[in-house]
């Protein structure tokens, strides 16, 4: 194997990445736009739900009630009537309903426990498991608030101290932005590769290659080395432009280790992508045996579920996955700050992974190779 070779190749391929205007547009929206919007509109996330309440104490209390709704997590509360709220209901156009009873001030002071019905469109899902804790949240302490006027405070048995690490503010979108950064690099990094395959399989420019003197290990080589690169200089560009910049996230760890992280999992995802493009004829079926590998590797690596919630057998199986080794070592390094005495089993687990997805992807491109000549 000659590095002048690997180097010459892999030049062929940046540029020949730099002719098609297609995967150039995927890139920058990859590692731009896909990052921003999925951190800032994560589909758990309350925001501007709308809600309807009937007052029918119309009491300071209620009103105190009615008050706490507010943006960003609800749309301002629309005042209607029984009649009203179960037709908006079933016209879809509240998500919750707040029925405040009536005498519902004067049976709070009396310790008489009212009830107050809180109706839950169940079909918007994601809305209506947090909306309803919100709701009872809201509730609960403004209750309490207004009662202390009337009654002795009570001190509560244990004071519970809440220390949240690594994300003080508990915001959603540090979490959605990194962990959206390393799907990124799983999909460019296995679309890069394979459909670089596929290109020289369409172009018939394979037979050239074939016919000069290099090496199936060179001309893998070349296209590992390439494309991995362009994926690491736009996860670099993400975290620094997008991440720090624009989503003002901080990064407690070193982000050159992080990188060299990211390089090691691109030497084993962009193998996955080589050994998928020997196996698919066209860009199409590409398309399609990436759904039924990108999806496992995105929802069963710990990026959008804990491991640890899954059932046992997917945890051991998805062991052998380099996302599982990439998620854990970027959130130790990026979250956490850990230095390389913490997250070496990673670097090692996703290097031996990435030698066995090499030499089997290296073993069907020879073989591929072969029935080709």
């Amino acid at each position: 194997m000659r590095a002048d070779n690997i180097l010459h190749l892999g030049i062929k391929e940046l540029w020949g990445l730099a002719r098609d205007p297609i995967m150039l547009v995927l890139i920058v929206y990859a590692f731009t736009a896909s990052i921003y919007t999925a951190a800032t509109a994560m589909p758990e996330t309350l925001n501007k739900a709308p809600i309807a309440i009937v007052d029918e104490d119309r009491s300071p209390l209620s009103t105190r009630i009615v008050g706490a709704f507010y943006p960003p997590y609800f749309l301002p509360p629309a005042m209607v009537t029984q009649a009203e709220m179960d037709s908006r209901m079933d016209s879809g156009i509240d998500t919750f309903a707040l029925d405040i009873p009536p005498e519902f001030q004067r049976d709070v002071l009396a310790g008489r426990s009212p009830t107050i019905q809180l109706n839950v469109d169940a079909t918007r899902v994601s809305q209506a498991l947090t909306g309803s804790s919100y709701v009872q949240t809201i509730v609960t302490q403004e209750v309490q608030e207004f009662t202390k006027r009337y009654r002795a405070d009570t001190a509560q048995p244990v004071d519970l101290a809440l220390r949240a690490r690594f994300n003080p503010e508990l915001n959603k979108s540090w979490f959605g932005a990194v962990m959206e950064v390393i799907n990124q690099v799983t999909m460019l990094a296995i679309v890069l590769t394979g459909a670089a395959l596929i290109r020289e399989r369409e172009h018939g420019t394979i037979e050239h290659l074939l016919a000069m003197p290099v090496t199936p290990l060179e001309i893998m080589t070349s296209k590992v080395w390439a494309m991995g690169l362009v994926v690491l200089a736009a996860c670099g560009f993400a975290l620094v432009v997008v991440v720090q910049g624009l989503l003002s996230v901080p990064i407690q760890g070193s982000i050159s280790l992080f990188l060299c992280g990211a390089a090691l999992h691109l030497f084993a995802t962009t193998s996955m992508g080589i050994f998928m493009g020997t196996v698919a004829r066209s860009m199409p079926q590409l398309g399609l045996l990436l759904i039924l590998v990108l999806l496992p590797l995105q929802m069963l690596s710990g990026g959008m579920t804990p491991r640890e919630s899954m059932p046992e057998w997917v945890q051991y199986v998805m062991l052998g996955a380099p996302t599982t080794h990439f998620v854990m070592l970027a959130q130790g390094i990026l979250y956490r700050g850990a230095g390389l005495t913490v997250v070496w089993l990673q670097f090692l687990a996703i290097a031996l992974i990435g030698a066995g997805f090499f030499s089997i992807a290296l073993a069907r491109f020879r073989r591929t190779i072969g029935t080709m000549t």
